[in-house]
């Protein structure tokens, strides 16, 4: 059977992740960073594009996995015919610019026959390495920039273009492996101590876990997408990648396969937020940190995405010798959608600086400086198409969600100059901000749909019209409000989840259908907490609770048909989403009113 997606974990060092197959094999991991070319392709390839494998030889009759309490240490039992071996994976925070992957089996029951198998293939799978051994427990590759060092204490043979190591393990016997990642022009990476560095690994986690401010019924579950968003983060700048993979498939054998390798800038408010709620003030500080980097500049060439350390080039191109998941082609790298225009960011960057300093983090004279640029070129540009939040490639409309976000941009400068007492044209954007309130009133709400719609003029819906509510812009009790949600709903609603819009009828260039979006049904279960319907909120909430993997983790989107997860993974945007519904169940303040800094604008 092939693997699917939700069959992997996560392993990483907050520089990169490593997949790891509920089969024990690593099948994903790009080195150095998360945007980087993969060592292990196998997972949008075949075998001969890079794993690596350590599972018994007689084939499993039971696996059992989970994460080691407050941590990103996977541990993983295998069980068969003759007894029990648990594997434990992770990685360790990096020192002096290495990067390692520690695996470590242990007998616990009878005596099992392991074997490891590594296939090491650079730049996505394509480049097969040079590989020497440089001492009797150690070999080495290289190509180009890249190497990799192996150390064990079982002995490694090379079997053709792949190496491969045979043993048996008892009740309490272990193998100990470490794969080290360094450049090809320096020292090869410094050996390190595997049980000593589990034992650190584990307390830095945990440290870092005890930091979590635990609010209402769903800890646990809270925790878990916490530590994931942590392992999203890219230690050095503070960006959070919206997933660590390229083109795990919006639908099987379908094209909608894209690089997330990136950090978006409408993840900030939905990020912050949740970091704040949870006490993570200093990850917070970081995530906005990085956002200001991101954006300065020229107003005029803010971009929607970045890279991980604010890089604007994100070329998209496409690696011709990847066949794809399961037959799902083309693989992409890059993203061609960093050059859209994208109202909504500019809301999202606004709002984002906004709840920053609502939570009482200092907020400096060039720091408002810039967010004055980003509005004043809003100002010139608002009245223009965009090509919305879904980044659709067929040309540019008047969005919904673009002008309402639009409107918050203004109506967070509005309200920071409010209560900051800071500088601003104060009056002049009020006018704005209700021009724009009035045109989406008229233009974005379609009376004989009862909701308001994808598009100025279209009749489509669009499930994020469910974000009207929740950033402000009309009141929950407003008719249009409870006409829009119940429509969503009904039309885009199916086995309980919400899809973003129906794509046959999204004109967006690309053939297929897709899964429901994970994030959607989460705003959903949110307006279902605005109108005071919390017991089906709840109901809903716990659905998506039991759409995560074995061990925690959601993708961007799920198939409620063939009941699998599709699109990249682990998706932050899921994580967070379900971070924000789990704290709007746990607080009697309503979201809208958190997110707007008041009660809900005016009907009008």
């Amino acid at each position: 059977m092939s693997t699917r997606i939700e069959d992997y974990a996560m392993i990483g060092d907050c520089e990169t992740v490593a997949l790891v197959g509920r089969n024990g094999s690593i099948d994903w991991l790009c080195w150095p960073r998360f945007d980087s070319g993969a060592i292990f392709a196998a997972l949008l390839g075949s075998p001969e594009n890079g794993f690596w494998s350590i599972a018994p030889v007689d084939g499993i009759a039971r696996t059992n996995r989970k994460y080691r309490d407050g941590t990103l240490i996977l541990e993983t039992e295998f069980e068969t015919t003759d007894g029990a071996v648990l594997l434990i994976d992770y990685m360790t925070v990096r020192k002096g610019g290495s990067s390692h992957v520690v695996r470590i089996a242990r007998g616990l029951r009878g005596q099992v026959r392991m074997c490891s198998r590594l296939v090491m293939r650079f730049d996505y799978g394509s480049i097969v390495p040079w590989v020497n051994r440089i001492a009797p427990d150690a070999i080495k590759a290289i190509a180009g920039p890249d190497m990799v060092v192996l150390r064990s204490d079982q002995e490694f043979q090379a079997e053709g273009m792949s190496h491969a190591s045979s043993f048996t393990l008892g009740p309490g016997q272990t193998a100990h492996f470490v794969l080290s990642y360094g450049s090809s022009f320096k020292p090869i990476p410094d050996a390190i101590d595997p049980m000593e560095m589990l034992d650190v690994t584990t307390r830095g986690w945990q440290g870092w876990t005890e930091r979590y401010v635990p609010r209402g019924p769903y800890t646990e579950d809270v925790l878990r997408s916490l530590i994931t968003l942590k392992a999203l983060t890219y230690r050095q700048t503070g960006g959070i990648v919206a997933a660590p993979t390229t083109s795990l498939p919006e639908r099987l054998g379908g094209e909608r396969n894209w690089d997330y390798r990136f950090c978006w800038l409408r993840d900030a408010t939905f990020t912050l937020l949740s970091l704040l709620n949870c006490g993570f003030d200093s990850e917070a500080d970081a995530w906005r940190t990085w956002l200001r980097h991101a954006v300065a500049g020229n107003p005029g060439q803010v971009q929607i995405m970045y890279g991980l350390a604010g890089e604007r080039r994100l070329p998209e191109y496409t690696l011709s010798w990847l066949d794809g998941f399961q037959g799902s082609k083309p693989v992409r790298v890059g993203n061609a959608a960093a050059g859209q225009l994208q109202f909504d960011i500019f809301g999202e960057v606004m709002d984002a600086l906004f709840q920053a300093q609502m939570a009482g983090l200092a907020t400096r004279q060039t720091d408002w400086d810039l967010q004055l640029k980003l509005v004043e070129h809003l100002e010139t540009i608002w009245r223009e198409p965009d090509e919305g939040i879904w980044e659709f490639r067929s040309g540019r409309r008047h969005f919904t969600h673009s002008k309402v976000m639009a409107w918050v941009a203004f109506d967070r400068a509005i309200k920071s100059i409010e209560n900051f007492a800071l500088e601003g044209p104060l009056q002049r954007w009020r006018s704005i901000r209700d021009e724009i309130h009035a045109q989406v009133c008229k233009h974005g709400y379609d009376e004989n749909v009862g909701s308001f719609v994808q598009s100025y003029g279209s009749t489509d819906l669009d499930a994020s019209c469910l974000l009207i509510a929740l950033v402000g812009f009309l009141p929950p009790s407003d008719p249009r409000i409870k006409g829009t949600v119940e429509t969503i709903g009904s039309k885009l609603r199916i086995d309980g989840l919400i899809r973003r819009y129906d794509v046959d009828r999204s004109k967006d260039g690309l053939a297929g259908d897709e899964g429901a979006f994970l994030a959607c049904s989460f705003w959903y279960a949110d307006n279902l907490v605005l109108q005071g319907r919390r017991d089906e909120a709840v109901v809903l909430f716990e659905y998506l609770l039991s759409l995560r993997n074995d061990v925690g983790l959601l993708a961007e989107e799920y198939d409620p048909v063939a009941r699998r997860m599709l699109g990249n993974f682990p998706q932050a945007f899921s994580h967070v989403a379900l971070i924000n519904t789990a704290h709007n169940l746990s607080t009697s303040q309503k979201p809208a009113e958190r997110r707007s800094g008041h009660k809900c604008h005016r009907e009008s």
